[in-house]
């Protein structure tokens, strides 16, 4: 079964570009630690049924789902939450 994890940061490669691709995805240990992966160990992840990872934001969750470009690159995004941009990639630089 998989463990439900917050997103609470991203690492993208040009931060000030909305659109950019995300390198790192990052949050909170219960233990106050950080924690980080890269985009494709999150993939995996996910795909290999390990973590079901989520964003929070103004006290609604969304989950983050492996989608592929049209190029056939996976990538990570929120669920359709009917908000622009996507969640997942307004969160704050991971430290």
């Amino acid at each position: 079964m998989a463990s439900n994890v917050q997103i609470k940061c991203i690492n993208k490669s040009d931060r000030p570009n909305p659109h950019e691709r995300i390198i790192n995805i990052g949050g909170t240990n219960p233990d106050g630690s950080r924690w980080r992966l890269t985009q494709q160990q999150a993939i995996a992840d996910i795909e290999s049924g390990k973590y079901r990872f989520f964003v929070s934001v103004n006290g609604n969750s969304v989950w983050v789902i492996v989608a592929t470009s049209k190029y056939d690159n996976k990538y990570l995004k929120t669920e359709s939450d009917g908000e622009q941009p996507n969640n997942l990639l307004s969160l704050p630089e991971c430290p």
